[in-house]
């Protein structure tokens, strides 16, 4: 099989083109321009220090965006794999076949259920009593939105590319205004000015662990609250409201594995980077999180921060099974009641 995986490759590719011929016009133009300039570096083969040329990106973003217009009404393809077929989502199955030759593959749905999919070589595999760990290396497919780390059926993939990726796009994003904030003391100790692809290597490797963190807090938060959780997030429209549950089970799965796994190893870059990256709905909902972390960069006491992850797991388990409730209960008008409830529950 290793001889002829182009074709494969190729039917992977051509299922992100159909998600994000879909989905890509669901991000605001700005995100949507510095993803599509990542994805053009991506494919192309630039390094991450290159300066990308403007004229071809601009044409390549114009045949893309054509391109996208010819096949967004099409289905996903199944995937051929040693002359078997299978479904692009069933990816127990199609890692079965691949994961032996050195390879990894997923197919599932994040935000705003837009599909997902890629391929890459597998880097890591590691099983535990409760889950799959598939760690991906180079990705020899992928769609605009490449999440460093997702969950599905028990399995945790983790895409070290992606996240460099993503840690790169954050880096350029603060050098627009290098402002002294969590991303500033996140690589601080990391030598990007003198040379960014072995920076950029070493904050990958120092990062990736509170990543897995998270997933795996993802899945014990998973356990809790049971499948309910995932047919409400199904049965929402595409709102504020699913918004705010995502951010309400992040916030439970963060305050399971990844603090406190921070804080008890005391890597202050991971640290950083974490909070560095919280999006604005979770700080919003989490206004004691961000004032606690504010007095760790101002005393150097990662005690306030520890204070304050007992209270913090039993308030998100707490509201999350409350919001089971009020789906169960509420089958008309749930979603502007869970919204009202995310609302008046801010911790």
């Amino acid at each position: 099989m290793q001889d002829n995986l182009q074709p494969l490759f190729s039917a992977v590719q051509r299922n992100c083109h159909i998600s994000d011929a879909r989905h890509a016009g669901d991000y605001t133009l700005c995100v949507y321009l510095l993803k599509m300039r990542e994805y053009f570096r991506w494919e192309k083969g630039y390094a991450f220090h290159d300066n990308l040329p403007d004229g071809d990106l601009g044409d390549w973003l114009k045949e893309r965006e054509l391109y996208w217009q010819t096949i967004e009404d099409e289905s996903f393809a199944n995937l051929s794999i040693a002359g078997d077929s299978y479904d692009p989502f069933d990816i127990d199955a199609v890692n079965a076949a691949l994961n032996p030759h050195g390879l990894v593959y997923s197919g599932g749905f994040g935000h705003k259920y837009a599909p997902h999919f890629f391929i890459g070589r597998l880097g890591h595999i590691e099983k535990q009593a409760d889950f799959t760990i598939l760690v991906s290396e180079n990705e020899y497919a992928r769609d605009l939105t490449a999440p460093p780390a997702m969950t599905r059926n028990g399995t945790i993939f983790v895409r070290r590319e992606s996240l460099r990726r993503m840690i790169w796009e954050k880096i350029e994003e603060w050098q627009w205004n290098r402002q002294e904030n969590a991303m500033a003391r996140a690589i601080r100790d990391f030598d990007f000015e003198n040379n960014t692809e072995t920076a950029l290597e070493n904050m990958t490797d120092s990062v990736l662990d509170s990543v897995l963190l998270h997933e795996k807090g993802e899945v014990l938060a998973g356990k809790r609250l049971g499948p309910e959780w995932e047919q409400m997030l199904a049965a929402l429209p595409r709102s504020k409201t699913e918004i705010m549950i995502r951010a309400v089970r992040d916030n439970l799965a963060d305050s399971l594995t990844t603090l406190p796994t921070l804080l008890g190893e005391g890597n202050d870059a991971s640290l950083h980077f974490f909070f560095a990256n919280l999006t604005n709905m979770r700080k919003e909902l989490f206004p004691s999180l961000t004032q606690s972390y504010e007095n760790f960069v101002t005393t150097g006491e990662r005690e306030v921060i520890e204070a304050l992850l007992p209270a913090s797991e039993n308030h998100w388990n707490q509201l999350a099974n409350r919001m089971l409730d009020t789906y169960r209960n509420n089958s008309d008008d749930f979603c502007g009641r869970l919204n009202s409830l995310v609302e008046d529950s801010k911790f």
